[in-house]
């Protein structure tokens, strides 16, 4: 989904994205609820391996392949060449799983869920659930005591403008899409990088705490439409000519949510500090 104009000068939000299962396919919605751990089913299903640690588009790059739709209760998976596979999004068996350095205490989905995903991806592995009972905090250098965050790389919402890739895209022989940087949050009517510039914003009626740049990886270089890796090791080796700093190559910016609701596509974006 490209980002949509609303009005070409305000600050606008220009797309939505929700990444039920992560490294997964994207779903980009014209609404979406803000929750504490960040949208709605974002990122609350994870793939691991046998020992219980995360599995992502770095090492498997077919994962963006695999589209999960929540529908209430049930969770649908589809991918390329597979059946579709209808199932109850919840769980019962805990079990903890290592995401980074965060063990988590999830649930386990089902055996048929694991057993569908084993097949697509030619390696043993399981889907597990991030309920209301796990905890996973975020990190106290940038939190607040009782944040939390989903089986998201380190916080609940990330955000890049428009205006940011457009810069990006202008350095590149071929353009990417917004997709390839994995973002909850598109803006458009800024600068490229204003986002650097931000400690807190307002998105229609909710404020949002600006806390950390994103630092990038070679997941960057993994094609969304086709589950490949781009040959030319594109943006990531244009992103590393001007965008490199004592933490890394940054693109786009962390956020931690300061109210809940409903976002909804052309929502007012607002610099408060």
């Amino acid at each position: 989904m490209v980002c949509v104009r609303f009005n070409r000068h305000a600050m606008h939000l220009c797309a939505l994205h929700v990444y039920p299962i992560k490294s997964c396919a994207a779903l980009s919605p014209l609404q979406a609820e803000v929750q504490a751990r960040g949208l709605a089913h974002d990122r609350r299903w994870m793939i691991v391996d046998d020992a219980g640690r995360f599995i992502t588009g770095r090492q498997a790059p077919r994962l963006v392949l695999i589209r999960a739709q929540v529908d209430g209760e049930m969770l649908t998976l589809s991918a390329p060449g597979m059946p579709v596979l209808r199932l109850e999004a919840a769980a019962s068996a805990r079990l903890p799983v290592t995401v980074w350095r965060d063990q988590v205490q999830a649930r386990a989905v089902s055996g048929q869920a694991d057993a569908w995903l084993s097949r697509f991806l030619g390696r043993p592995c399981r889907l597990v659930y991030m309920d209301e009972a796990a905890r996973r905090p975020v990190n106290a250098s940038y939190a607040r005591p009782g944040d939390e965050v989903s089986f998201a790389d380190g916080f609940p919402l990330l955000l890049i403008s428009q205006a940011s890739l457009d810069a990006l895209n202008a350095r590149l022989d071929a353009p990417v899409p917004m997709l390839r940087f994995r973002p909850n949050l598109v803006v458009a009517g800024t600068k490229p990088h204003a986002e650097d510039e931000w400690t807190r914003i307002r998105i229609g009626e909710i404020e949002f705490d600006v806390v950390k740049p994103c630092t990038r990886c070679v997941f960057t270089t993994v094609v969304p439409e086709d589950g490949t890796v781009d040959p030319s090791g594109e943006p990531l080796r244009t992103l590393r000519s001007y965008r490199r700093s004592k933490d890394g190559v940054t693109f786009g910016q962390n956020l931690i949510a300061r109210g809940a609701g409903t976002l909804h596509l052309g929502a007012p974006v607002t610099v408060v500090a």
